[in-house]
C-alpha cells in the first residue's frame, strides 16, 4: 500500500514546476504560491514542497516520515543543482538551501525557518572565494548556526543572542553591520561550543544532514505552542498539518546593490490604494519581520516623519518600477491585495512568498468596494468573500480615544501599526499578559520587539506597545490580524533589564501603570482616556447593502436595554431575538430589594405588594425597548434564572433586607436556606416558576402589553414577542399561555389590533423530542443553544473550562460547543424540532438566541436547516449579516 496519495516532493521554478495555486490543501499557501508564481514567470528562486500528507504522515506515525522522504528530498535537491547550476555541499560553489514552513491557512511567524543551510568549514571558504566577500560569507554562516540551535536543536535564542551582544559591547560597537569577519569566525565557534555545551550535540558539517533535520523541526514546529495558540484562535484545525518549502538561498545582505523588504499590494491598516512596505539595505529578511533595524520605505512618496533610512525608489530606481509591477500584476491574477516578500541580490528582483494579506475591517471593507470598482473582481460573491464575518466586521466597530475629551501630550509616538484604541495596565511578558487577562484586568503588553512566543499575550492583551519594529514587524502583521490596536517602532522607549519598568523622555512607567494606546493615530497617553464607540456608514454601509441583497436569514440582535436595542437597530438588527428581563432587576437597588421581597414573600398579599412595586418599573423598560425597536420583532423573555441569584448572601445585606421587610436576620436567613438547591440550573428556575408563583408571569405579561399598548396609542408599531423559558411539556406552555392571554384580554378588550405573539425557548433536549405537540401551543420558537448545549452535552459551561480544552487539544472536539453549534448532537435536536414543528404548525416562526447565532459556521448552519432568524449581541449583527449572505451564495454559486 502506498503510504502517501500524492508525490512526496512537488518542484517549481526553471522550465519546470509541478504545482499551481489549486493545490493549497496539499502543498499549503506559500507552496501552492511559489509554483503559480514560478508557472506565470515571476522571479522566483528555484526549489521543491514537501507536502502536508508528509507532515500529517509524521503526525499519525509517531514522528516516523515516510519510506521514501530521503529519496524524495534528494530528487528536490538535484532539481535545484540542475537549475541553478551549482551543487549542494561542493566545495567550489555551493548550493545553499533555506527551509520554510507553509501552512494552507497563513500563519505568520508561528512556525520556524532555517536559511543557508549547507554551509560548514569547507563551504563557508568556497562562498567567501566565490562572493569575494569573506565577511558576507561568515556572516551567513553565523546566521545558519544560530537558526540550526534555535529550530532544530532547541537551544534558546536568548543563549546565542547574548553571546552576540557580548561581543559587539566588548568591540565597542552598536549594530551587527560592523561586525568583521574575524569577528563572525569567532562567533560561529563560540555558537558551536554553546550548543555543544547545551545539547551535547553538535551542529552537523553533512549539507544532506543539515537539510534532512531542519526539514523534520520545521514539521515538528506544527505542533510548537505558539502554533498551536495561533491555531486556537484563528481556528485553525489541528490536522492539516504544514507542508515545508525548500529553496535556493538569495541573499540581500551581499552589499549596497542588495537588500530585501515587505510589501502589501494595498494598505492594510486602511485599504488605501498603492504599496504599502518597507525596505531595508543590505540585509536578509528575517532583519524586517523581527524588528531589529527600522527599514527605509519603497519611495519617497510614503516616507514618514523621523524616518532617514534610504528609500528603495532612490536607491534601485530601475529595480523599484520592476517591483511596482509585479506586484500589479500579483494582485490581479491573484483578485486580492497580495502580502510579498522580496530579496534583492546584486540588482536582481527574486519574489520570495506572496500571500493574501492580513488586514484590518476598515481596511477589508474598502478593498474589497475598491477592487470591485476597479474590475479586479467581478461579482457580489467575491466582493463579500474578501471580508471575515467575525474578525473583520467586529475589528471595523473599534472603539477609539473620544475626540470631545482633552488629549494630553503623547507618553509616546510611534507606527501606527494596528488601529483601535485601548487602555490598560501595563505589562512586559505574554505569561504575564495572559494570566492578567484571565484574572479580569485590562493590560496592554509593552515589549522591545514581539516573536513568535509572544502570540498567547498579545492575544490577551487589550493594545500592543513596542519599541523597535516597523509596519511589517511581527507586532504589526499579528496585531492587526487580531483585531487589536498596536503601537510599533517607539524608539524612545528604554525597557529595563529586570522587564518590570519602562522609561520615556526621563519618566518611568511600572508594570501595573495604566497608559492607553491609540493604534490609529501611533501614539501612548498616561493614564486612562474616555473612549467612544464607532460610528458606521459609507463603505460599512454599502458593503452590508450588498450583503443584504443575497441574505434569507434575518438577523436580530440580543438586547436589555432601550440603549442596547437603539445600537443594534444602527447595526442592522432586525428585531430583538433575546431580551432577558432578569438582567432589569438588577439595575437599581429599588428594584433588587421589590424582587427580594416578591422572592421572600409568604403571603399572597406580601407577594402582590411586593409585584405592584415591579410592574412600573417593568412596564417603562418594555416602553423603552420597544419604542427603540418600533414595528421590528422584539421578543421578550419571561423571568428565567434561578431565583438564589437575587437573593443576598453577607450578613450586612441579609441584615439590612430584614429591616426592609419588617423581619429578623434569622427568619429572612432561614427562608434563603430552605431555597437553596443542590443543582439550581436545573432547578426551580423558568417556566416553573409561572406555573408554582403565576403571579410573576402575569405582573410581566401585564408590563409588555400595557406597555406595547400605551405606544400604539401614540401611533408606534410596537411588535412584542412573549417568549416562555425551559418548556419541557407541552402542557406546560398551554398553561401559561392560557395565563398570558387571559391578561391580554384584560388589558386589551375589545382592541385587538396589536400585534403580538406567545412562543417558547427551546432548550432542553426532551422540548425538541416534544416540538410537535409543543407548536400547537407556540406561535414561534427561539432555540437557546447555550442552555441546550448544556443539557445536551450535560456540560456547565461555566465549569468546562477545567477539561474542555484538554478535549480540543488532543482533537476529541473539533471545537469549543459553546463558539460552534455543535451540529451532530445539538444541531440535531435543532433541526429535529425545526421539522416536528412545522410540521404541526407550518407557518411557525424559528430562530437562535444563543451566542451561536454570531458565530459563522453556525450561521451557515442555521442557513441549511432553514431558520428564520439568527440572534447574537449587536456587535455581531454585521458579521452575521454577512455569514447570512455567504451561506446563500454558496447555494448558488
Amino acid at each position: 500500500m502506498k503510504e502517501l496519495e500524492h508525490p512526496a516532493v512537488y518542484t517549481f521554478g526553471g522550465d519546470s514546476t509541478d504545482g499551481n495555486a489549486q493545490l493549497r490543501e496539499l502543498l499549503g499557501g506559500k507552496g501552492a504560491n511559489l509554483a503559480e508564481m514560478a508557472r506565470i514567470g515571476l522571479p522566483v528562486p528555484p526549489g521543491f514542497t514537501l507536502t502536508t500528507e508528509v507532515c500529517v504522515y509524521g503526525m499519525t506515525h509517531g514522528g516516523r516520515l515516510p519510506e521514501q522522504f530521503e529519496s524524495e528530498v534528494a530528487r528536490g535537491v538535484a532539481f535545484v543543482e540542475e537549475v541553478t547550476g551549482t551543487r549542494f555541499g561542493d566545495t567550489s560553489r555551493p548550493l545553499l538551501l533555506s527551509v520554510r514552513s507553509g501552512a494552507r491557512d497563513s500563519m505568520p511567524g508561528m512556525m520556524d525557518t532555517v536559511l543557508n543551510i549547507g554551509l560548514n568549514d569547507q563551504t563557508v571558504a568556497a562562498l567567501a572565494e566565490e562572493t569575494g566577500d569573506e565577511r558576507f560569507a561568515w556572516d551567513c554562516y553565523r546566521r545558519f548556526v544560530q537558526m540550526y540551535a534555535n529550530v532544530v536543536v532547541g537551544v534558546g535564542h536568548e543563549v546565542l543572542e547574548s553571546l552576540l551582544t557580548a561581543a559587539k559591547r566588548e568591540r565597542g560597537l552598536r549594530s551587527d553591520v560592523e561586525l568583521t569577519a574575524a569577528d563572525w569566525r569567532q562567533l560561529v565557534a563560540d555558537f558551536r561550543r554553546a550548543v555543544r555545551r547545551e545539547t551535547g550535540a553538535e551542529v552537523p558539517e553533512d549539507p544532506h544532514q543539515q537539510l534532512l533535520n531542519a526539514i523534520r523541526a520545521v514539521f515538528r514546529s506544527w505542533n510548537g505552542a505558539r502554533a498551536i495558540a495561533y491555531r486556537k484562535i484563528h481556528r485553525i484545525p489541528d490536522d492539516w498539518g504544514t507542508a515545508a518549502n525548500v529553496m535556493a538561498m538569495v541573499y540581500g545582505n551581499r552589499g549596497d546593490d542588495c537588500g530585501t523588504g515587505v510589501v502589501f499590494t494595498r494598505n492594510p491598516a486602511t485599504g488605501e490604494p498603492g504599496a504599502y512596505g518597507e525596505f531595508l539595505q543590505n540585509a536578509q529578511g528575517e532583519d524586517v519581520v523581527a524588528g531589529i533595524r527600522t527599514p527605509g520605505p519603497l519611495s519617497e512618496a510614503t516616507r514618514t516623519a523621523g524616518n532617514e533610512a534610504p528609500s528603495l525608489e532612490l536607491q534601485m530606481p530601475e529595480i523599484h518600477s520592476q517591483l511596482t509591477e509585479t506586484l500589479q500584476r500579483l494582485e490581479r491574477h491573484y483578485r486580492d491585495v497580495q502580502d510579498v516578500e522580496f530579496t534583492i541580490e546584486r540588482g536582481k528582483l527574486w519574489i520570495l512568498q506572496t500571500r493574501s494579506g492580513k488586514r484590518t475591517g476598515a481596511a477589508a471593507v474598502r478593498i474589497a468596494l475598491d477592487l470591485f470598482d476597479e474590475g479586479v473582481i467581478e461579482t457580489d460573491a467575491e466582493a463579500l468573500g474578501l471580508v471575515d464575518a467575525e474578525n473583520h466586521l467586529t475589528q471595523l466597530l473599534h472603539v477609539s480615544i473620544d475626540p470631545e475629551a482633552e488629549r494630553p501630550a503623547p507618553l509616546v509616538t510611534g507606527l501606527a501599526a494596528s488601529p483601535g484604541a485601548a487602555a490598560g495596565q501595563v505589562t512586559f511578558t505574554a505569561d504575564e499578559a495572559e494570566r492578567l487577562a484571565n484574572d479580569g484586568y485590562d493590560v496592554i503588553l509593552v515589549r522591545r520587539e514581539t516573536v513568535a512566543d509572544d502570540v498567547h499575550g498579545m492575544h490577551a492583551a487589550k493594545a500592543i506597545l513596542t519599541a523597535t519594529g516597523g509596519l511589517t514587524s511581527h507586532a504589526a502583521v499579528v496585531a492587526r490580524s487580531m483585531g487589536v490596536p498596536c503601537v510599533a517602532g517607539a524608539g524612545a522607549i528604554e525597557i529595563e533589564a529586570d522587564q518590570r519598568s519602562f522609561e520615556v523622555t526621563g519618566r518611568r512607567i511600572e508594570a501595573g501603570d495604566w497608559i492607553t494606546v491609540d493604534g490609529t493615530a501611533g501614539a501612548a497617553y498616561l493614564g486612562r482616556l474616555p473612549m467612544v464607540s464607532p460610528r458606521v456608514g459609507g463603505r460599512f454601509a454599502r458593503f452590508m447593502e450588498i450583503a443584504d441583497r443575497h441574505r434569507r436569514l434575518g438577523v436580530r440582535a440580543n438586547a436589555d436595554t432601550p440603549e442596547e436595542a437603539q445600537r443594534a437597530r444602527e447595526l442592522g438588527a432586525e428585531g430583538i431575538g433575546l431580551c432577558r428581563t432578569e438582567h432589569m432587576f438588577f439595575a437599581t437597588d429599588e428594584r433588587l430589594a421589590a424582587m427580594r421581597m416578591l422572592i421572600l414573600a409568604e403571603t399572597v398579599d406580601e407577594r402582590q405588594h411586593a409585584l405592584e412595586r415591579l410592574l412600573p418599573f417593568q412596564r417603562d423598560d418594555f416602553s423603552g425597548i420597544l419604542r427603540a425597536m418600533d414595528s421590528l420583532p422584539v421578543t421578550i423573555r419571561l423571568l428565567d434564572p434561578p431565583l438564589h441569584e437575587f437573593l443576598p448572601t453577607r450578613d450586612d445585606e441579609i441584615a439590612e433586607l430584614a429591616a426592609d421587610l419588617g423581619k429578623t436576620p434569622e427568619a429572612v436567613t432561614r427562608r434563603i436556606t430552605a431555597m437553596h438547591e443542590q443543582n439550581p440550573m436545573l432547578g426551580f428556575r423558568g417556566c416553573r416558576l409561572g406555573i408554582a408563583t403565576p403571579e410573576i408571569y402575569r405582573m410581566q405579561a401585564r408590563a409588555i402589553l400595557e406597555a406595547a399598548l400605551g405606544l400604539r396609542r401614540e401611533g408606534l408599531t410596537p411588535r412584542p414577542e412573549i417568549m416562555v423559558p425551559l418548556v419541557a411539556l407541552p402542557e406546560e406552555l398551554a398553561t401559561i399561555r392560557d395565563d398570558v392571554e387571559a391578561v391580554a384580554a384584560e388589558i386589551l378588550g375589545s382592541d385587538d389590533g396589536l400585534d403580538y405573539h406567545i412562543g417558547t425557548m427551546i432548550e432542553l433536549p426532551r422540548a425538541a423530542l416534544a416540538a410537535s405537540e409543543i407548536a400547537k401551543h407556540a406561535d414561534f420558537f427561539s432555540f437557546g443553544t447555550n442552555d441546550l448545549t448544556q443539557t445536551t452535552l450535560g456540560l456547565s459551561r461555566d465549569d468546562a473550562a477545567r477539561f474542555l480544552p484538554k478535549y480540543l487539544e488532543r482533537g476529541l472536539l473539533r471545537h469549543d460547543p459553546f463558539v460552534s453549534i455543535d451540529e451532530s448532537g445539538v444541531g440535531e435536536l435543532v433541526a429535529m424540532a425545526c421539522e416536528r414543528g412545522r410540521k404541526t404548525q407550518p407557518g411557525i416562526h424559528l430562530g437562535i438566541c444563543g451566542e451561536h447565532g454570531g458565530d459563522p459556521q453556525s450561521v451557515a448552519f442555521c442557513h441549511r436547516i432553514g431558520l428564520d432568524y439568527v440572534s447574537c449581541s449587536a456587535f455581531r449583527v454585521p458579521g452575521a449579516r454577512l455569514a447570512a449572505a455567504r451561506a446563500a451564495l454558496r447555494e448558488v454559486l
